[in-house]
């Protein structure tokens, strides 16, 4: 795994378990849609890992191509498990899962993962030293008051990590958050962390909803975002994928 660049890029994508709008369940074309995107830090959800053959073709196609995996399963059976996956290019300096789920409704999940930004070999005129990037990712339910919970869960968590590692450490949030429009559930969230700009990412084929959102905060700056809309991906999934790219700076944005 290379070391993180000036800029970062990273994107997050619903790849529905690899079933494209064509009826066709096809890993192979997710992979290629995945690594077209050249990010740094790709949140996915949807994935079946890592029984069925399908799904381990997927990632294989992955790690070759020098991304690690961090699994994190909502649903697990004899045949699959399934739920969200963090693939990184960044060094995984430490690694949580945190249940989501309510009562009587799908199981949901957080994964949390801390990068290393720069290489503990280097001497300190040539920069920061252990510099590190939090990364939470996640799928949240598809009723309303299952995802006022979950928010209110990752913004307790998004409290901690700043108590414990200070206001300028590096901190992306990203996923499937299944609000439709606009909503007063997720002020919890921007409270805590700038919100990149609504783009709409669903239906693939004719978007229009902006279910899948990215925040930021710390030491990032935001340069660009956008979705990644071509005849590939609006095949693959019923998503389309969203990325932003940034870059890390000495002093808070």
């Amino acid at each position: 795994m290379s070391l993180a660049p000036p800029v970062l890029r990273v994107a997050t994508y619903n790849i529905h378990r690899a079933l494209g709008g064509d009826g066709r369940l096809d890993p192979p074309r997710i992979a290629e849609v995945i690594l077209s995107l050249d990010a740094d830090l790709v949140a996915l959800q949807e994935v079946e890992t890592p029984h069925a053959p399908a799904p381990i073709i997927l990632l294989s196609r992955l790690i070759e191509q020098g991304y690690a995996p961090v699994l994190g399963p909502t649903m697990r059976s004899d045949a699959h498990h399934y739920g969200n996956v963090l693939l990184t290019r960044l060094p995984v300096r430490q690694r949580a899962r945190l249940d989501l789920s309510r009562p009587g409704r799908e199981p949901r999940g957080l994964i949390e993962i801390r990068l290393g930004l720069t290489d503990p070999g280097r001497a300190e005129s040539d920069g920061p030293v252990g510099r590190s990037l939090h990364c939470l990712a996640t799928h949240l339910g598809l009723r309303v008051a299952e995802r006022r919970v979950q928010i209110a869960r990752i913004a307790a968590r998004l409290d901690a990590i700043r108590q414990g590692s200070g206001d300028t450490t590096p901190v992306i949030l990203l996923g499937d958050f299944n609000e439709w429009y606009p909503s007063r559930r997720l002020k919890p969230l921007d409270a805590r962390l700038e919100r990149v700009g609504r783009r709409a990412t669903w239906p693939a084929l004719w978007p229009l909803l902006a279910l899948d959102r990215i925040w930021y905060g710390g030491s990032l700056e935001l340069e660009s975002s956008w979705v990644v809309r071509t005849r590939q991906t609006r095949l693959a999934s019923d998503h389309l994928p969203l990325m932003a790219r940034f870059r890390v700076s000495g002093q808070r944005r």
